[in-house]
């Protein structure tokens, strides 16, 4: 008996009246089609996921979820979260490209980009052979307009066309990088999906059902929409300066990107309202930490001509 596509994801069922035959058919049946099995998945599928929102409900409760994610981040591995990064990607690149630019969202495809593609290889290597990183980095140039960066969950970094052309020069691109570096390194973007999509994320990432669902949606909602803590944002730029140092650049160039980008210093009437150091503190802090002594730049003049142009040319 051959059943046919069906719709939805109930178990198809089909009733022999014949005891003989019946009988026949279960000693033909191959292991693991017998219809028990197929039900006693599905409601264990179901007491999975109502013990994961019990315990995920209780836990918060008695503890709190930021620390909760404090706890957990730690511990979850590589592998598992670079599956979340992954399955975050897509749903973040649609919820990005405002302008439905689809496959040609990335920059670098094109003829006259790949040179830029190059050189952004080179720049990328010189700070993961400085490195010691929990995965490989995978970085993306997207077609908007910010002077911004984002990492992500597993290794994965979008840079905004608007920051490489506000950088002046590969240091300025390559601190904001290490910067991103920073938030993989200590896993900020896995904790603040915690902590913004709940434990029940994580019981679906552990279960397999977290890609494709609603749980995606609102974890790439959170990874837009929250803000890094001053002291989360802090100690990525220590690192970054550090890891400049490493790779043979300048730690200075970070503070001059983020002041170029902020512009005007914000007023004192808002520091306390505001999630991240305030520029002028940022810069002051960036400068203290980074070394005076003279540098060569990350890129030679030639290649960072053509990282310029990674995103075509005007």
């Amino acid at each position: 008996v051959r059943l046919g596509e069906r719709a939805g994801t109930r178990p198809a069922r089909l009733e022999i009246a014949d005891p003989a035959l019946a009988a026949a058919i279960d000693q033909l049946a191959p292991p693991g089609r017998h219809a028990d099995a197929v039900e006693w998945r599905g409601r264990w599928h179901v007491v999975g996921w109502s013990v994961a929102a019990a315990v995920s409900l209780a836990v918060c409760g008695i503890f709190g979820l930021p620390l909760v994610a404090e706890r957990l981040t730690p511990i979850i591995p590589a592998a598992l979260e670079r599956k979340l990064g992954d399955a975050l990607d897509g749903q973040l690149r649609a919820m990005l490209d405002t302008k439905g630019l689809g496959g040609g969202f990335e920059c670098r495809a094109g003829e006259s980009e790949k040179s830029g593609g190059a050189a952004l290889d080179k720049l990328i290597d010189r700070l993961q052979s400085a490195a010691t990183l929990p995965m490989p980095l995978r970085v993306s140039v997207l077609r908007r307009g910010e002077a911004n960066a984002l990492a992500l969950p597993g290794g994965r970094i979008y840079v905004f066309e608007g920051l490489i052309a506000k950088s002046r020069s590969p240091d300025e691109l390559a601190g904001v990088l290490a910067h991103e570096v920073g938030h993989v390194v200590h896993r900020d973007g896995t904790r603040s999906m915690l902590q913004g999509a709940g434990l029940s994320f994580l019981f679906g990432m552990l279960l397999g059902d977290f890609v494709g669902g609603g749980a995606v949606v609102l974890a790439s909602r959170t990874m837009l929409r929250s803000a890094y803590s001053r002291e989360v944002e802090a100690q990525a730029d220590r690192y970054a300066v550090d890891l400049m140092a490493k790779a043979g650049g300048d730690g200075r160039a970070l503070g001059s990107v983020l002041e170029r980008i902020s512009g005007a210093v914000e007023p004192a009437a808002l520091s306390l309202l505001l999630d991240h150091p305030l520029t002028k503190a940022r810069v002051a802090a960036i400068n203290a930490a980074a070394s005076t002594d003279p540098t060569a730049p990350l890129l030679d003049a030639e290649d960072w001509a053509a990282l310029k142009q990674i995103c075509g040319r005007p």
